[in-house]
């Protein structure tokens, strides 16, 4: 399908939502692929990996960017060339790419009830709030997940941990966004971070 959700987050920031439902051969078609992108597509394994990838590149035209127009540096972090701040997700069925004058992050995530499992490798502070047996647990730990994932784009220092320098303070799904911070190396950083649900799954996001 076409484009899934688009959100105008301010007048410098745009959030763009892929919902993959095209095949491979539909997604490859009208693109004009990077030489070094086309080798990395060809040797995925899995087709929802490729799909995804490609999903990407026609959310970037969807903002006016092509292939070329997108490079990544050596800690891994996406990168246009006019000089904008661009962040990249796809999980499953979807793929967000978020662009704006101001660093951002994004992250996708599905609501599985397994990250209760994994909940104390990237959860600390917030153990404070949550409370397990809510019906809603499973759903607000996606949120932190994908905050603290965008926070970990954002800043994009290698041995930053999600339980150690990351923290989300208490929200509600009433609202959709809550302030979360980084620790790290002495300093404190201030971020605003927006949330929303959809068909199953949470996108996050992080404004620097």
């Amino acid at each position: 399908m076409p484009l899934y959700k688009s959100i105008s987050v301010n007048s410098q920031t745009t959030v763009k939502i892929w919902k993959i439902e095209e095949s491979y051969e539909d997604l490859m078609q009208p693109l004009n692929l990077k030489t070094v992108s086309l080798e990395r597509v060809l040797g995925m394994k899995s087709e929802l990996h490729q799909r995804g990838f490609l999903s990407v590149r026609h959310l970037l035209r969807e903002f006016g960017y092509t292939d070329q127009d997108l490079f990544y540096v050596e800690n891994g972090k996406p990168h246009l060339k006019d000089g904008k701040h661009i962040s990249i997700t796809h999980s499953f069925t979807f793929s967000g790419v978020i662009v704006s004058d101001a660093e951002v992050g994004i992250d996708i995530e599905k609501q599985r009830e397994k990250i209760a499992i994994i909940a104390k490798k990237f959860v600390d502070y917030e153990f404070n709030y949550l409370k397990p047996e809510a019906e809603d647990y499973v759903r607000k730990l996606t949120v932190i997940w994908g905050i603290k994932e965008s926070l970990y784009k954002l800043f994009a220092t290698p041995g930053m941990l999600f339980r150690e320098h990351f923290l989300v303070i208490p929200f509600t799904f009433e609202d959709d966004e809550t302030v979360c911070w980084i620790d790290y190396d002495g300093r404190k950083y201030r971020y605003n971070s927006r949330y929303l649900e959809f068909e199953g799954f949470t996108c996050a996001y992080v404004l620097g």
